[in-house]
């Protein structure tokens, strides 16, 4: 009985990943807003009503997508921060690892990246599930910048007086321990490290920059000054 189960559990997962697999091509010809459960069953030589026992509707295989894309890019923004820990730099290194992760990571999967910053897609809404796969390269710059805050110390960012307490909200909620005003600095950068990717995968430095993996490594030095890093 457990052979059965195991084979047929192995059965599931092969064929979860081939749906998957013929969205993610989907993505790429026609984008999010035109995925569609009947075509990626129409190319997999599957009736809709087997595909819908795997996926009830297109939501669900959109937040799978999703929540597939953010774990990969977690992973690969994780691994950059262990290996520029181990090789023993200063938290700046650290930073500016996981920043060309995030990069390297957008250019390699240009569409799964354009699914999770790119336009919204109409009549969908990321379910809750999402968050915490959505956090995980925000996760890793907070702790290198808390990991300098207990360690070298940080030139703390100035902060407006009006901007104390949402500042104060938001390391309270996500960053608790480390000062309001760096925790505004972080937030603004993580904006400006994906409008920076985002510039780049969609054409906007198209005839602005050349030297594009130079200026994004100096951009992201410069986003490691902003949140109070220091140079070494």
């Amino acid at each position: 009985m457990n052979t059965v189960r195991g084979a047929r559990e192995r059965a599931r997962i092969e064929v979860t990943a081939a749906i998957k697999d013929e969205a993610r091509r989907r993505l790429a010809a026609e984008g999010a807003a035109k995925l569609s459960l009947r075509a990626v069953a129409r190319e997999l030589g599957m009736v809709s009503s087997a595909l819908y026992r795997y996926f009830p509707s297109r939501d669900e295989l959109l937040t799978a997508l999703i929540i597939d894309a953010y774990d990969s890019l977690g992973a690969a923004a994780e691994q950059a921060d262990a290996r520029a820990l181990a090789a023993g730099g200063p938290p700046r290194d650290r930073w500016i690892a996981v920043c060309e992760a995030f990069r390297a990571w957008a250019l390699e999967h240009p569409h799964e990246y354009a699914l999770v910053y790119g336009s919204p897609v109409p009549g969908y809404s990321a379910p809750a599930d999402t968050i915490g796969p959505a956090s995980r390269v925000g996760n890793v710059l907070i702790g290198v910048v808390r990991a300098a805050f207990e360690g070298r110390g940080l030139a703390l960012p100035p902060l407006p007086p009006a901007l104390g307490p949402e500042a104060g909200r938001m390391a309270a909620q996500f960053a608790e321990g480390l000062p309001p005003a760096v925790v505004a600095a972080l937030v603004a950068a993580w904006a400006q490290l994906a409008g920076l990717v985002s510039f780049e995968l969609f054409g906007q430095f198209q005839g602005v920059v050349e030297e594009r993996s130079a200026f994004f490594t100096h951009a992201a030095g410069q986003l490691a000054h902003g949140v109070g890093l220091p140079a070494v």
